[in-house]
């Protein structure tokens, strides 16, 4: 591929702009092991399997496609338009909000959403094949959260909590798959669903509120302990293929 079709792929700008880029001389390759080269050549074909750019100082590993996470903090929202609350997009750098993607959209999407109260682990990808199955009902892929609640949590709500509850507004009930107390007023819950304003509903179902809703686990992965609030990193290979077997 061209160097400024590459440049282009992951975000940097036009096919113009990406060729300015390279003939100013801002865009240097790695070669193995050797220090990154710069050149000035925007149609030099370069071996995407292994690549890494440096633009503009800063090293960019290439990806055909983004799969990353997030440690999302609070008072952010998972919307390309918020309203209260800064983007959680205002998070990523600017090649992964604009890489180009078929159809209306361009960049990576979240795959699924947390309220802006709520932290924990966020994916990001530009597949949407790999959105949907991820964020699929009909999936199941199970999302555990850490619940702080007002109130202690009794054996009664545990036990309602799994085996199900009618949510105002909808008359399907909803249960958790697990509820594990984790001490008087905290717990872990898992959900398989995916409905709007979920456990805060649910908890309030059984009579209890929702002070601190925390997501640490979406199929087989774990947010990282090192990962800090507003971080985010590539998927390993291995993160990337256990988050797919979860969604088979």
């Amino acid at each position: 591929m061209r160097l400024a079709d590459v440049l282009y792929s992951q975000g940097f700008g036009t096919r113009r702009v990406c060729a300015g880029m390279v003939e100013q001389g801002m865009v240097a390759v790695h070669r193995g092991q050797a220090s990154p080269e710069v050149c000035l050549d925007p149609s030099v074909d370069v071996v995407q399997d292994g690549l890494v750019l440096h633009v503009q100082g800063v090293d960019w590993p290439y990806h055909a496609k983004a799969y990353l996470m997030m440690h999302k903090p609070a008072a952010v929202e998972c919307s390309q338009r918020p309203s209260a609350y800064p983007s959680v997009y205002s998070l990523l750098p600017a090649p992964l909000r604009e890489r180009p993607v078929r159809g209306a959209s361009k960049g990576v999407q979240a795959v699924g959403r947390l309220d802006q109260d709520t932290t924990g682990l966020l994916l990001f990808s530009d597949d949407g094949q790999f959105i949907h199955r991820m964020a699929s009902p009909k999936r199941h892929v199970p999302k555990i959260y850490r619940v702080v609640t007002r109130h202690a949590v009794t054996e009664v709500q545990q036990q309602r909590l799994l085996e199900g509850v009618v949510l105002e507004d909808d008359p399907v009930p909803v249960c958790a798959s697990r509820c594990t107390r984790l001490g008087e007023c905290a717990l872990d819950l898992t959900l398989t669903q995916g409905k709007y304003h979920q456990v805060k509903r649910m908890l309030a179902a059984v009579g209890n509120r929702v002070e601190h809703l925390h997501r640490w686990r979406i199929g087989a992965l774990d947010l990282p302990q090192d990962l800090a609030p507003g971080q985010w990193r590539w998927l390993s290979p291995d993160e990337l293929a256990r988050a797919q077997d979860a969604a088979l």
